[in-house]
């Protein structure tokens, strides 16, 4: 193999690949152990050490607990430059249990499960660095890659305290993927968001014999809810606004003395979160005002919107076409038709339709395809913290066919493929992409300064800034502890 890519053809990656076909059984163990624990977001232990145990049988050096979160690490092989980071995810996420099979049936009730497939998405990663480290190894190139155990992406946090403690800084790129029901590459962009919990305190009383004694911290929640709905409608078209209340309340003879709301406000552009959380603050003051309450706020987190590199997705795309779609069996078609069944009606049509994907996929029930990008500048309503990464060093991210086409993010659908050999397929094909376009970016200093120059391009001049108050430390009771 050459030192670089000739004429836009992709020279890295056979030895990768073969590492990865050779290893499919295990890392369709890891992946499923992965999917076992199903573990929420900062209480990744197991998933976490398992990730970071098998790096370090490899010979990676691992350091663990970076940036103030027990289940955060990161794993170095090489030396030198260029550097090139890989980003995983493990987390799980609540209430959403459910066994390998294509009807709703729970492991154990209202237990945690991988709904947006992060057992995966942290396996592949994990393929993909052991089998560019072997093509390193035979083919004696120089580098460094680096492995990123990011945790609680569900609630954006790992990354963007990774990124806040300079984590990322010295990467020439970072590449990721996300399992999906499409091999395509991402893009588009997508919300920034601030995540934070508004706390309400009032007074207790007899809520039948006193009930002018009491100033109800519920009623101040209630109210902010109802003024929050109201600005729905004087706010940015692709602006989303959404919350769980978190506590309301003991029981309902006694005024409640204290209750609490958690928020999501998202936004195309960091500045727009900005702008739109203040005036939630506002209604926050004015729902205390209402009821003779006090109030405090805790930022739990803060993202950016993602930037996703053009140069770096060409050679992400470029391998999913060399390497093709996964070749599903019929048994694996007639798991993926059978979760159809329990689809709503209309589901998958408008999956597709408001992803802009191609129509023709309303004939397939797993994708045997490899799309051509269709997102290009298109605002993605969720949110991730890779963005943030994005702001600090070209990254690039893609999909990979996982589960079955018009499913449900975050559904027991998901949860279902996720544990079973169409996840495991897909896998493999992330793995080996991000082994093909880390190779390439470790042979080929071209493409590194093209996607460099685009990135500063991009970021015209702005540096990136934690959106997170420097005093803030990572939110590790955020969720619940699980069972």
């Amino acid at each position: 193999m050459g030192d670089k890519t000739h004429g836009g053809m992709l020279v890295s990656g056979e030895t990768a690949i073969k590492w990865v076909n050779d290893n499919y059984r295990y890392l369709s163990d890891i992946n499923d152990r992965i999917w076992e624990f199903a573990e929420v977001g900062l209480q990744e232990y197991k998933s976490a050490e398992l990730l970071a145990s098998e790096l370090e049988k490899a010979g990676f050096s691992v350091q663990r607990g970076v940036a103030g979160m027990p289940t955060a690490f990161v794993a170095c092989w090489g030396s030198g430059r260029p550097k090139v980071g890989f980003l995983a995810e493990y987390d799980a996420l609540p209430h959403l249990s459910q066994k390998a099979v294509p009807f709703q049936d729970p492991v154990r009730y209202d237990a945690p499960g991988h709904g947006c497939g992060h057992n995966t998405y942290g396996t592949a990663v994990l393929g993909a660095v052991l089998g560019l480290k072997h093509e390193m190894e035979q083919d004696r190139l120089g580098g460094t890659i680096v492995f990123y155990g990011c945790p609680a992406e569900e609630t954006l946090v790992g990354k963007v305290f990774m990124a806040r403690e300079g984590l990322f800084d010295d990467l020439d790129c970072a590449l990721t993927w996300h399992p999906s029901s499409l091999n395509v590459v991402s893009l588009g962009t997508s919300n920034a968001m601030n995540s934070a919990k508004f706390t309400f305190f009032g007074k207790a009383a007899h809520a039948g014999g006193s009930p002018d004694q009491g100033r109800s911290a519920l009623d101040a929640v209630e109210l902010m809810n109802i003024g929050v709905n109201y600005l729905r409608e004087h706010v940015l078209q692709d602006a989303r606004l959404h919350y769980v209340i978190t506590k309301g309340g003991g029981e309902p003879n006694v005024v409640p003395p204290e209750a609490q709301v958690w928020y999501y406000v998202r936004a195309p552009w960091r500045e727009d979160v900005d702008a739109i959380y203040e005036r939630v603050r506002k209604i926050a003051q004015g729902a205390a005002l209402m009821t003779e309450t006090t109030f405090k706020h805790e930022m739990l987190v803060a993202c950016y919107n993602m930037l996703s590199n053009r140069a770096l997705s060409d050679v992400m795309h470029k391998a999913l076409v060399r390497l093709g779609a996964p070749e599903w069996s019929e048994e694996e078609l007639g798991f993926a038709r059978k979760l159809a069944e329990s689809f709503s009606p209309g589901q998958k049509e408008a999956s597709i339709r408001n992803s802009g994907a191609p129509v023709e996929l309303l004939d397939q029930a797993l994708h045997t395809g490899i799309a051509e990008p269709f997102d290009k500048d298109k605002v993605g309503h969720g949110s991730t913290d890779v963005s943030d990464v994005s702001w600090v060093t070209p990254t690039a991210q893609f999909g990979t066919a996982c589960e079955a086409i018009g499913a449900a993010g975050h559904s027991w659908q998901t949860v279902a493929t996720s544990g079973m050999s169409i996840a495991h397929k897909g896998m493999a094909l992330a793995a080996k992409v991000m082994a093909i376009t880390g190779g390439e970016a470790l042979r080929d200093p071209e493409l590194l300064k093209k996607a460099r120059a685009e990135f500063e391009k991009t970021l015209g001049g702005k540096k990136y800034q934690c959106a997170v108050p420097p005093e803030a430390k990572p939110p590790l009771d955020q969720l619940p502890k699980q069972g």
